[in-house]
């Protein structure tokens, strides 16, 4: 008897063994069609469903609808339009416009993701807001509270497929964890597709509440190389360390990931740093185009991923905006690498 139950646990342990070792380095299988997104500008003025055409043309079937709302300076209160009547703020970011777009893209049998942004008027980063006094926090998490339900329940009426609960909020994350727990339980009160949460590429790991979304949402913007103008096998190794990272959180968490946001500057040096926003240095088409077709090889073919909205696409008078905003592909050689692979 000691005998047999001495080679049952010892084939029981090999067997876990073998599992274990076996499936270091497995990947979740996402089974849904990948999103093949474009994070859209939100239009100045009301607009026609022609506006959608340009999404076509590149294969998006999916596009991020993103209303701004704003936390003035020496202030705690969000702010975000409402009522159709004292307009502050882009047509495209309103109640009545995020409706209206919604309508347009169904016509085009493009799906949305809705994902309110926020603008702090001091110039800090999101993801580092902080406030003196519990009062401010509470009333921040008020108005915030207020913000994302209003947009979760447009989201229900017009049957949105996916909602995001914010973006890039880290250290409230980390440190005011309840209250998106709260948050998470009073938009599932309301709205019953599917939900995420768009988080900086340098924490995405430390989110405490992804076992309550769907999608892991990151936003992709990983530092890939430090030259002026690397090779696609440079960009490729860049990728590799963040691919280990992204698939373990994937496999441990049982959920796919989603690249709620991801896109590269038309400038020397765009993958160093991809989340600056700095315009100056030389132009490089080239370099732009060679990032996005390493991201399609080496990240967006991953089992995992659940597909990307890249940053970003203007629906309207995108020539206006063409010297200024280098984050954009279109009319550039990355729009051409984004056709292809959208094609897929």
């Amino acid at each position: 008897m000691k005998t047999k139950l001495l080679s049952s646990g010892l084939i029981l342990f090999l067997f876990l063994g073998f599992y274990f070792w076996g499936n270091e380095n497995s990947e979740l299988v996402f089974s849904g069609e990948k999103m093949r997104g474009l994070s859209l500008v939100a239009p100045p003025k009301e607009v026609g469903v022609a506006c959608f055409d340009s999404l076509s043309k590149v294969n998006a079937n999916w596009i991020s609808l993103m209303p701004y709302a704003f936390v003035p300076k020496e202030s705690a209160t969000v702010r975000f339009q409402i009522e159709p009547k004292g307009q502050h703020q882009w047509w495209g970011e309103t109640p009545q416009g995020i409706k209206q777009c919604i309508a347009l893209a169904k016509e085009k049998n493009i799906k949305v993701m809705l994902k309110p942004h926020l603008w702090l008027g001091w110039g800090q980063f999101t993801g580092e807001l902080d406030f003196k006094t519990e009062a401010e926090w509470l009333e921040f998490e008020r108005s915030y509270k207020l913000y994302l339900l209003t947009f979760a329940k447009i989201a229900e009426e017009e049957n949105v497929e996916v909602f995001c609960i914010g973006t890039e909020m880290g250290s409230h994350v980390e440190n005011r964890d309840k209250f998106w727990h709260e948050l998470i339980a009073d938009i599932k009160k309301i709205y019953s597709g599917k939900l995420t949460y768009a988080e900086n590429w340098d924490c995405f790991d430390k989110v405490p509440f992804w076992s309550h979304l769907d999608f892991i949402g990151v936003d992709g913007y990983f530092p890939l190389s430090d030259k002026k103008d690397p090779t696609e096998k440079q960009l490729a190794d860049g990728w590799k360390s963040h691919l280990k990272k992204l698939n373990k959180v994937s496999s441990e968490l049982g959920k796919p990931i989603l690249f709620t946001e991801i896109g590269y500057r038309s400038n020397d040096f765009s993958t160093e740093k991809p989340w600056e926003t700095d315009y100056t240095k030389p132009k490089n088409e080239a370099l732009q185009s060679k990032a996005y077709k390493a991201f399609f090889e080496n990240a967006y073919n991953k089992s995992w991923c659940a597909g990307a909205f890249i940053w970003k696409w203007f629906p309207t008078d995108y020539e206006h905006f063409h010297e200024r905003e280098t984050f954009s592909p279109q009319g550039k050689l990355a729009e051409k690498v984004l056709k292809e692979y959208y094609s897929k």
